[in-house]
């Protein structure tokens, strides 16, 4: 067996860089975008973790905290301190449900259906942003791409 420094020599160094991983480019953007998306929705009293479950009640009111959980893609322990804080910010309120004690429905304030249209208007202008110079043929395709990137992720996790 050859001594541990000859071993270590003939290792082939791998090159990877940061440039050619899609998961890196993917995390970099999303950093950018979450990064102006913070710093824009603060003056309306909305946090990023407040962000997410927003983004999906104004489509869904009314579900379960479970199912809220599930759709922002949050550990349920986490769902409930964030949604303590929405509670305490008066964008939602919890429901009891009268057939099955254990379930809680997460209900939008009317403060909270009233952000809809301002913060969504925030999070598009910042996509605009993003997207500002690119063809859109070049944007369709991205999208598309990205679709089946997670597609083929979400695969290989089942």
């Amino acid at each position: 067996m050859p001594p541990p420094s000859a071993k270590a020599k003939s290792v082939r160094v791998l090159e990877f860089p940061p440039r050619l991983s899609s998961g890196y480019l993917v995390r970099d953007a999303h950093r950018a975008f979450q990064r102006l998306l913070e710093r824009r929705i603060t003056p309306y009293g909305v946090t990023r973790g407040q962000w997410y479950f927003l983004r999906v009640l104004w489509t869904h009111d009314g579900l379960s905290q479970r199912e809220l959980s599930a759709r922002v893609g949050m550990m349920e322990p986490t769902t409930v301190i964030a949604l303590r804080s929405m509670e305490r910010s008066g964008l939602i309120h919890r429901l009891r449900s009268d057939d099955d004690r254990r379930k809680v429905r997460v209900l939008l304030t009317a403060k909270a259906k009233r952000l809809r249209n301002e913060l969504l208007a925030v999070a598009r202008t910042i996509t605009e942003e993003a997207e500002a110079g690119i063809d859109m043929r070049d944007l369709a395709s991205f999208r598309r791409v990205i679709a089946r990137m997670t597609a083929n992720l979400d695969l290989i996790e089942r």
